[in-house]
């Protein structure tokens, strides 16, 4: 079984030493619990692609903990992207760059560019500062699934198959960071995420969002099917709830309801009051109690596409999606 430890030094330098020697380490960020290893081990991280089953052109994005470290890894950093830094790093903001040649190909999926971002979390910053190099890590899940926002939802994705967990509570964002590609024009968010579309906007101008699934992604979450809990998933919208049509069905509101909804077997909602914030923290965990409670179907209500709440449209579309056959895909 593997070790859980709470986020102390002595744990951190722990973790710092497996990183250092190739081992994979689960820990909390601001977003979500990632999966790392040293960026700079090519087979560290092959073991990420093995334990979470994901396909090798989905790149991954690459913690820092500061400025020096972002160095070894772009060989340039745009004005925008200075400004972007300025005011949102530490943050859950994933810049993507032109890379430096000491960046694996295994990390960037064999693209030119890198993934980048600088967690807000404290003890993502001191395990990185501690093991002295730069992180390599998606979500500590098996590929294609729920993504984990607490020690817990690791260990029971992840048990066996990963070194340790630094367990720092819940990930308060709860949502993964927002992408932004620099290299093209104009800069592109390729994930909507923790951060709102509109904050960046504010500091560099308008920016554009891609649309639709990417056969070959530029970034984390950019497949059709993502985030997907192990029960069929629908999203609906309007003022009436759907009706189960005799199924055991589960609930997923936007804000908590005046009346129980009748005929559904659990009830869960994001936000007492409809805040986007508190419902993007709230969204993976109450996905994770839904889809252990053996419903034959969840219906999630959407939410208003504003702020984070288009992150938390995005992965629910995402949740919802058919499955997709093929080599290293869900089915």
């Amino acid at each position: 079984m593997v070790r859980i430890l709470p986020p102390n030094p002595e744990a951190v330098r722990e973790g710092a030493r497996l990183l250092r020697e190739g081992q994979l380490v689960a820990f909390p960020t601001e977003t979500v619990y990632g999966l790392g290893a040293d960026a700079f081990n090519p087979l560290a991280v092959a073991r990420i692609f093995e334990v979470k089953n994901r396909p090798e052109f989905d790149p991954i994005i690459v913690h820092i903990a500061d400025l020096a470290q972002l160095k070894e890894l772009v060989t340039q950093v745009p004005e925008a992207a200075r400004r972007l830094i300025e005011k949102f790093w530490p943050g859950p903001l994933t810049l993507i760059l032109p890379k430096t040649e000491k960046v694996p190909g295994i990390v960037t999926a064999g693209l030119p560019t890198v993934a980048v971002r600088m967690p807000a979390h404290p003890v993502a910053l001191n395990l990185i500062r501690a093991a002295d190099r730069p992180v390599a890590a998606p979500s500590a899940n098996p590929f294609g699934y729920l993504s984990p926002t607490t020690a817990e939802h690791v260990l029971t994705q992840l048990d066996g198959k990963v070194d340790l967990i630094l367990d720092g509570g819940p990930c308060p964002v709860g949502v993964e960071s927002t992408v932004l590609d620099l290299t093209a024009e104009p800069p592109t968010v390729l994930r909507p995420g923790g951060l709102a579309v509109e904050d960046i906007e504010k500091i560099i101008g308008p920016v554009r969002v891609a649309a639709g699934a990417a056969e070959r992604p530029r970034s984390p979450g950019q497949l059709s099917r993502h985030y997907s809990p192990r029960t069929p998933l629908v999203v609906f919208s309007g003022r009436s709830y759907p009706d189960p049509g005799g199924r055991r069905a589960g609930l997923l509101l936007f804000r908590r309801p005046t009346q129980a909804p009748a005929g559904f077997a659990v009830v869960e909602w994001l936000s007492e009051a409809g805040d986007v914030r508190e419902a993007a923290a709230n969204l993976f965990a109450a996905l994770h109690r839904l889809d252990r409670v053996g419903l034959d179907i969840i219906f999630a209500e959407a939410v208003p596409e504003v702020g984070l709440g288009r992150a938390i449209m995005d992965r629910l579309r995402k949740a919802a999606a058919p499955p997709v056959d093929g080599p290293g895909r869900l089915n």
